[in-house]
């Protein structure tokens, strides 16, 4: 069983209409605004899971600034996840900035069935993750209703590219303190953050945030994964493509030829993203 734990997906009407939406959301217009930006549907993430030889997808939003947008793709999510049940796992694009209509928000996706918030885009919705104030209601719903709450990172050296912002380890870590019982997880290998374990304070910091590997393939050498792998552990580890922006299989063949080891791969391609998921993950025969 394989589960990609970091894959985006878009009504249509957003593909159709790009121009609109960048107009309209700020979030979108980062990512989305080049027309040869890759966009997906529900129906071509279903179709490459199965190319790709992928169980199961989160199906995440994208860090929406505007909140009538995040609501139209919320909805898509949430009847993607319905529809797909046991395939897609949807996230809801939430933006903290919205105040109680984030927390609103954040309650009625609950509801609905999604299992996580995220992925959050602090500079583009324009709210600092380091502050505590800011973030205590929507984290209350978050842990409330067993959330799991995914956010951008960003690497403070290295080339830039677009959407790669200012969520660095050091605001990462001011987060992660603010909310040591609430289950994180950094997109990007956390900008970078697992580095920093090796720091004992940082380590024990980490007991609740686990990293994802989406678009690593732009980012870092294949290292990443056996290095990360020993200064957090393997257990830390979730295979994330970033599908439409890369297909899962580039991602799994990096996962595949690492220098982890057969139980260290089984974990970062199922297991992990399993128990947060709360799925049993089984192996083919």
């Amino acid at each position: 069983m394989i589960i990609d734990f970091h894959t985006h997906i878009f009504p249509p009407e957003m593909r159709e209409r790009r121009d609109r939406y960048t107009r309209r959301d700020a979030t979108f217009a980062a990512l989305y605004a080049d027309p040869k930006a890759r966009m997906a549907s529900a129906e071509d993430l279903i179709g490459i899971m199965d190319k790709d030889g992928v169980d199961v997808a989160v199906a995440m939003g994208i860090g929406w600034a505007d909140h009538g947008a995040a609501r139209e793709a919320n909805d898509y999510i949430i009847e993607a996840s319905q529809r797909w049940r046991g395939r897609i796992v949807g996230f809801a694009g939430i933006n903290p900035a919205w105040g109680d209509a984030a927390e609103q928000e954040a309650a009625r996706c609950a509801d609905a069935g999604l299992r996580g918030i995220g992925e959050l885009h602090p500079d583009t919705q324009r709210f600092d993750l380091a502050d505590k104030r800011a973030m205590a209601g929507l984290m209350a719903v978050a842990q409330e209703r067993s959330l799991i709450v995914t956010t951008h990172s960003s690497e403070p050296v290295g080339h830039l590219y677009a959407g790669k912002g200012s969520v660095t380890p050091q605001v990462l870590m001011r987060f992660i303190g603010n909310f040591p019982s609430a289950t994180i997880v950094c997109a990007h290998w956390g900008g970078g953050l697992p580095f920093y374990a090796l720091m004992p304070e940082v380590a024990d910091a980490l007991r609740n945030v686990y990293f994802d590997s989406a678009a690593s393939p732009y980012l870092y050498t294949p290292r990443v994964y056996s290095s990360v792998a020993s200064l957090v552990g393997a257990d830390k580890l979730l295979f994330g493509s970033d599908y439409a922006l890369l297909r899962p299989r580039r991602l799994l063949q990096e996962i595949a030829a690492s220098a982890l080891t057969p139980q260290e791969q089984d974990a970062m391609r199922c297991a992990n993203a399993a128990r947060l998921l709360r799925l049993e993950c089984y192996t083919e025969k």
